[in-house]
């Protein structure tokens, strides 16, 4: 007997060892890697997570789509979320709940689109479902990156029937899910969809500003600080966070005040000993990401 089966004292459609062999192979459990210091802290998102807390708490239809550019943090959330549980700041009907990010591209890696959705996907949802309608156990959260993905795979699946398998699950709360993908492939291929669209309450995401930025860099900080055995100066933090936006145009902070934060942490250590980050290894880190001379920012 497995661990749903003990803790609920019921037999499953899909046995627990079958299922946890299913998550095994085809998902991350988010809320364990936290517990194991995988990740950084999540910070400066609180009210987008109040939103989707007050979603999944819903009876029905608890499910959330964040919409947002590349890098403003949509996936953070997924830990976010791990880390608020974790931290028990959650209310009661989501203590100890387990969050689980399906990884789309295991689930179809060396499979045909049916045996995607008929072997592997399907029984992932029906399993969760299941366990969930039981309200026994702490509820089984999914998230799903690039969810345009999914909504492609139910359009093309010679699988008859797959998105109207789901979409019960989606409206009567067996279901808890958190996607997440850009604006602009929610307009192309998820809004194509009203009956899986409308399943969905979106929460939109818009790129912090350097306030903000610099609040969440910080907040990481630490991380970097013990990786690397340097010391980072708060104003080397502000730096990144002034530089990225003023220069680097083509993405979205926080992501890329991250990424040249860890650049300019590579340079300082690369060529000897240094106990404290310089200003020399930010600035040619965010021109090297830039492309331009280190000299054009060096007044800034």
């Amino acid at each position: 007997m497995g661990f749903w089966e003990k803790l609920t004292g019921q037999k499953f459609k899909i046995p627990d060892d079958e299922y946890a062999d299913l998550l095994h192979r085809y998902t991350r459990d988010l809320t364990q890697l936290d517990k194991a210091g995988k990740f950084d802290p999540v910070t400066g998102r609180d009210d987008e997570m109040d939103k989707m807390l007050l979603i999944l708490l819903q009876r029905l239809r608890k499910n959330v789509l964040l919409l947002g550019g590349a890098g403003v943090g949509k996936t953070a959330l997924f830990v976010g979320l791990a880390q608020y549980i974790n931290h028990n700041r959650v209310p009661a009907m989501l203590a100890g709940a387990t969050v689980i990010e399906i990884e789309m591209s295991m689930i179809g890696a060396g499979s045909s689109e049916r045996s995607i959705l008929d072997g592997r996907l399907i029984p992932i949802i029906r399993g969760a479902a299941e366990r969930n309608a039981t309200r026994a156990c702490p509820p089984i959260i999914f998230c799903i990156d690039e969810f345009h993905q999914l909504s492609v795979a139910f359009k093309n699946s010679a699988s008859a029937g797959v998105a109207d398998m789901m979409k019960p699950y989606l409206t009567m709360g067996e279901l808890y899910i958190v996607a997440a993908t850009t604006r602009e492939e929610y307009e192309d291929y998820v809004r194509l969809d009203p009956a899986v669209d409308r399943r969905f309450q979106k929460i939109y995401l818009e790129q912090p500003d350097v306030a903000l930025s610099i609040f969440i860099v910080k907040n990481m900080k630490k991380n970097f600080e013990d990786y690397y055995n340097i010391t980072i100066p708060d104003q080397h933090v502000e730096r990144i966070c002034r530089l990225t936006e003023r220069f680097i145009r083509n993405r979205n902070n926080p992501d890329k005040a991250i990424l040249a934060l860890d650049q300019a942490c590579a340079r300082c250590v690369k060529d000897g000993d240094a106990k404290v980050l310089d200003i020399v290894s930010v600035n040619r880190a965010v021109a090297a990401d830039a492309g331009i001379d280190p000299a054009a920012i060096e007044g800034y």
